[in-house]
């Protein structure tokens, strides 16, 4: 497996674009982005458990309902939800593209992102679709990603190389993330592509399975948004024999898949907002898999552990509190606790106590931008990681004014 350039464009049959319309008054911010297949393809898509859900979601799940997609079209700038007309411009927006591609509009995925309550014009959508179109490019997939940013810092993209068949196979993908970001699908916007051959079932199949030990174990802030989902489209142009099955086939693809959703997972944790430290915990000798990321996810998402983290203050003490309220069953006895980066390893816990160490050395340590947090329960052989980043000042500058 290589790892390559191309975002969503690297895959064969897909082009992107990504422009500003102008639902953002900011003109130097692209705000609408498009992907397209140049055949249909198979698409598997995961939504937000928030039971306030984004009108482009329920458009989305629709439109989806028979397995197949060609086009996603996804602004920022305004979500799109607890608007009274917000599945009507849902649904104009596929149509407009539907139009413009001359394909079905129940073969287009919807999305928005941005500020809740504010009623979206179809206007500028409407106005810059032509544009949209015409730029639409192998090149693409920067713009695209560009122009799904909200309080993201850099645009997040990934993709790789990999066989299946003996056939050369390519999937990439894109995200959005920053802020309204917690464990429980789905709390981002991810679109991923692909050009494997691979049902509409088993593509659901691999997509189900995967984000539970990948988007599912990422937490920013607690906050679990509207409108985020992640999408995968397959349009069988490698020419693979289609993956109808589990199999070496199916394994080599989850393999790959796996790849993409990890790469993005640690893009969107490590651009919380006002973040500057990717915080990756790691939980081994958990006596099962559930116990194992349950700890995990208490752990990322400890406020106070984030706090410490923002300070480079090494209290291991609080990633013992947030194991002990999480409601897993360990014996507190048994648990080690390490902090790692690329300036060393620190011990801090043995045996659920603490142990003489260098306050300098832990220091050195997480004054890094990347901080693992290693956690061994010393009670089985399961292990799980997690997600998220420091919690600062920034934080609550950003979300202090965020609508206004």
């Amino acid at each position: 497996m290589t790892l390559i350039d191309g975002g969503v464009c690297a895959a064969k049959g897909f082009t992107a674009s990504g422009i500003h319309c102008g639902i953002r008054a900011n003109r130097t911010k692209r705000d609408i982005s498009l992907i397209y297949s140049e055949k249909n393809a198979s698409c598997a898509a995961v939504y937000t458990t928030n039971l306030v859900k984004g009108a482009p979601l329920v458009v989305t799940k629709e439109n989806l309902a028979d397995g197949y997609a060609q086009a996603v079209i996804c602004n920022s700038g305004n979500a799109n939800t607890c608007n009274s007309n917000g599945i009507e411009i849902a649904k104009q927006m596929c149509d407009l593209v539907a139009k413009g591609l001359s394909i079905d509009p129940d073969d287009v995925v919807v999305a928005s992102t941005g500020v809740i309550g504010q009623k979206l014009s179809i206007d500028p959508i409407k106005a810059g679709l032509p544009e949209l179109i015409a730029q639409l490019s192998k090149d693409g997939n920067a713009n695209a990603a560009e122009g799904i940013m909200t309080t993201d810092t850099f645009k997040k993209e990934i993709a790789v190389k990999f066989t299946v068949d003996g056939k050369e196979c390519t999937i990439g993908g894109m995200a959005k993330g920053s802020g309204m970001i917690h464990p429980n699908m789905a709390t981002m916007l991810v679109f991923i592509t692909t050009d494997v051959a691979i049902s509409p079932a088993m593509l659901q199949v691999a997509l189900s399975s995967d984000i539970a030990n990948t988007f599912n174990m990422v937490s920013v802030d607690g906050d679990t948004s509207t409108n985020d989902m992640v999408t995968v489209l397959a349009n069988g142009m490698a020419g693979n024999t289609p993956i109808t099955d589990q199999g070496e086939a199916f394994n080599e693809f989850m393999k790959a898949l796996n790849t993409i959703t990890v790469g993005l997972c640690r893009m969107i944790a490590g651009d919380g907002e006002g973040a500057t430290k990717l915080l990756e915990c790691v939980v081994t000798g958990a006596a099962d898999l559930c116990t194992a990321k349950t700890v995990a996810k208490s752990i990322i998402c400890s406020s106070l552990l984030k706090a410490a983290m923002f300070g480079a203050d090494a209290n291991w003490g609080r990633v013992l509190c947030a194991i002990g309220y999480s409601g897993a069953d360990v014996d507190v006895n048994k648990i080690d606790v390490a902090f790692k980066s690329s300036k060393g390893t620190v011990e801090v816990c043995k045996n659920g106590a603490g142990i003489d160490f260098s306050e300098k050395k832990a220091k050195e340590v997480l004054l890094e931008k990347e901080i693992d947090i290693l956690v061994n329960l010393n009670s089985g052989s399961f292990s799980a990681t997690a997600w998220g980043c420091d919690l600062t000042y920034d934080y609550v500058k950003i979300n202090g004014d965020y609508r206004t």
